[in-house]
């Protein structure tokens, strides 16, 4: 199953992307743009109920007046009458000198003392049930020839205030929601619109057979002209890929497959007509040298394989448990021909994503080096645990000669081999193609000398399912 199916079906199209984008935009802008209407409109209505409160205040404050040492005062009408323009909410007032009442709510303490004369504290508390916004207006009135501080207090109700907000509120919502819709019916046309080059584009691309290779020219808009570039190098690179592929599989055709079925043929012949065993010994060696060929034109094809397969790599799931059983079984005459114990300690499940015809040929080489290499009457181990919560590891472990220090960073190299391996024939492709198979599943793979005891360690890791 590929990683689209995976996806939720609003996301497998670019223009369903687009058009979720921009209506994600739209909204974020029309809750921004309510949000803004609304503090605003609160901030005003706030702002004029607390100028009224003010100028109402300051009304009274300057209504007072002072005869014979006594501070006297005349509501003006005004000063209440102005309260009524902003809504219907409840009015108190206090006026008081020197801390007593003198006309007022005795309970209406004001919650912030203006420190000097003209001075205006502005509050919002909590009164006999309501939130009220409070004014408080100081003034020094003299009362004989002493000057007597006057805090005149005036407050209302927010019930008209938020009654204004909430309607602007209200107005600004439905306006919003009517900008989303808009907005979201324009995105919808403006990214089916924008891809239509797009679209064109990739049918240009669907129209070419698999081996069409050639560049494509066409006119496309500015915005396309980097993934047309881009995909004109791609189309060349694969098709240097794939002749730098063939002529490797032609190169080595030629060279090792050509001549095998007559020597071999010519050794078997000579083998039975010599009498001499040195001379038998000399043609069993030959024998020998040709099936030593055999098996490198086995990975010369299976590094063929690699090549074509891990641009278009399957997605199985394979359980390496099984994998490692079946590739150990395969081996097992071949190890058993040198008195070579096999050991497998591989419980699953242990399910990666991937080619199993890769994989498998990736050990199989890794294996098979592994028995090449080591001497008679030991033996090769294969474990296969976890090493850590997202990759698997394989490890093979011989009792052979184990890696050469120097040569050690150049044997995954393309006919690379190791400075100690003396005379055991081998093509030098066992580890190149293990290493480009775990490669192409985004693994690795790493050769290392164990720090206690002879032989090698090889590992292959790879992500799990």
């Amino acid at each position: 199953m590929s990683d689209t199916a995976n996806m939720p079906f609003w996301w497998r199209s670019i223009g369903q992307r687009l058009t979720i984008l921009l209506a994600g935009i739209a909204a974020v802008l029309a809750i921004l743009s309510w949000w803004m209407v609304t503090s605003f409109a609160r901030e005003a209505a706030e702002q004029t109920q607390d100028n009224v409160l003010v100028a109402s205040a300051t009304t009274i404050a300057e209504a007072l007046r002072s005869e014979q040492g006594t501070i006297l005062l005349e509501l003006p009408y005004s000063a209440f009458a102005m309260l009524d323009a902003i809504g219907e909410d409840r009015v108190f007032y206090r006026v008081s000198a020197d801390g007593e009442t003198l006309t007022g709510y005795d309970d209406l303490v004001p919650p912030g003392i203006p420190e000097r004369p003209g001075d205006v504290s502005v509050r919002t508390i909590d009164y006999r049930g309501d939130q009220v916004r409070t004014v408080t207006v100081r003034r020094t009135v003299l009362a004989g020839q002493k000057p007597v501080p006057v805090l005149v207090t005036v407050a209302q109700t927010r019930t008209g205030v938020e009654a204004i907000g909430s309607g602007l509120s209200q107005t600004a919502a439905v306006l919003s929601v009517a900008l989303f819709i808009l907005a979201v019916g324009l995105g919808a046309f403006a990214a089916g619109n924008a891809l239509k080059p797009l679209n064109s584009f990739a049918q240009a691309v669907t129209r070419r057979g698999p081996s069409d290779l050639r560049p494509l020219r066409r006119k496309v808009p500015d915005e396309l002209s980097p993934l047309l570039i881009a995909l004109n190098r791609l189309m060349e690179r694969l098709g240097q890929s794939i002749r730098r592929s063939e002529e490797f599989i032609a190169e080595a055709a030629h060279r090792v497959r050509t001549p095998l079925a007559t020597v071999r043929a010519q050794a078997e012949l000579a083998l039975h007509t010599v009498e001499k065993d040195e001379e038998k010994k000399m043609l069993r060696r030959i024998i020998r040298a040709v099936d030593e060929s055999s098996r490198s034109a086995s990975q010369l094809l299976d590094h063929a394989t690699v090549s074509f397969r891990a641009d278009a790599l399957a997605k199985d799931h394979v359980d390496l448990a099984e994998l490692a059983a079946k590739v150990t079984d395969g081996l097992a005459p071949t190890a058993d021909m040198k008195d070579i114990t096999l050991i497998l300690d591989a419980t699953g499940p242990a399910a990666v994503k991937g080619d199993a015809i890769l994989l498998e040929s990736a050990l199989r080489n890794v294996l098979d080096n592994s028995v090449k290499y080591s001497p008679a009457e030991t033996e090769i181990k294969v474990t296969l645990d976890k090493l850590d919560e997202a990759h698997w590891r394989l490890i093979i472990r011989d009792q052979g000669r184990g890696f050469s220090s120097d040569s050690l960073p150049e044997l995954t190299a393309r006919f690379k081999r190791g400075a100690n391996v003396d005379q055991i024939v081998g093509s030098g492709l066992g580890l190149t193609i293990a290493e480009e198979v775990l490669d192409a599943h985004g693994g690795r793979l790493e050769l290392r000398n164990p720090q206690t005891g002879a032989g090698a360690c090889v590992s292959l890791i790879l992500p799990a399912d």
